[in-house]
């Protein structure tokens, strides 16, 4: 069997570009024509090369955690199950990291309490959640009211409707005003508001 005749049996159980796998000869056969196509070779090697860099810069960024108490339990206990590149990249709160910690826990991560501690106040303090712009109630859509400021689809659609009849909001005291929401809850949340 010579060098093509391998390539073209090899070509008959793995994938191609397309990710399909063929189980044919002769498919593997059309198949290694179109990848020996210079053209073809050619888009890919212009890809590779001015895209490698930034992979290459990319992940040494992400490699590279802040030194802080906490990294080496960090790295040990998640590092286990998890690319702590990927798993960092969520930037949550305190809150959010403590409820992921718990459900890693509950999935049967083995840590001890100073352990979960530590890396906790590592998380938190490191990877923040990131600072939102505050909502500004008079451009606002329906699902931005919802997520940012927990309504209900129906508060939501109020606001909107009251905002459609009586125009904009000058202030917390006009949002107060639509009917069917909470005020206690708008007033918790008005740091997060703008007029």
């Amino acid at each position: 069997m010579n060098a093509d005749e391998r390539r073209s049996v090899l070509l008959t159980h793995e994938s191609v570009p397309g990710g399909q796998g063929f189980f044919h000869r002769e498919a593997a056969k059309d198949a290694k024509k179109s990848i020996s196509n210079p053209c073809v070779l050619g888009v890919f090697a212009v890809r590779f090369f001015l895209l490698w860099p930034l992979a290459l810069f990319t992940g040494r960024a992400w490699a590279q955690l802040p030194e802080a108490p906490g990294k080496e339990e960090t790295k040990r206990i998640c590092g286990k199950c998890h690319e702590l590149e990927r798993s960092v990249s969520v930037h949550q709160d305190e809150e959010g990291w403590l409820q992921t910690m718990d459900k890693m826990v509950g999935l049967g991560a083995k840590i001890t309490d100073e352990e979960f501690g530590a890396i906790l106040k590592y998380l938190a303090k490191n990877f923040p959640a990131e600072e939102l712009p505050k909502l500004n109630v008079n451009k606002a859509t329906a699902i931005e009211l919802e997520s940012r400021l927990t309504l209900t689809r129906s508060q939501a659609a109020a606001i909107l409707q009251h905002r459609a009849k009586k125009g904009p909001f000058k202030s917390i005291e006009d949002l107060k005003k639509v009917p069917g929401l909470d005020a206690a809850k708008i007033e918790a949340k008005k740091d997060r508001l703008a007029f």
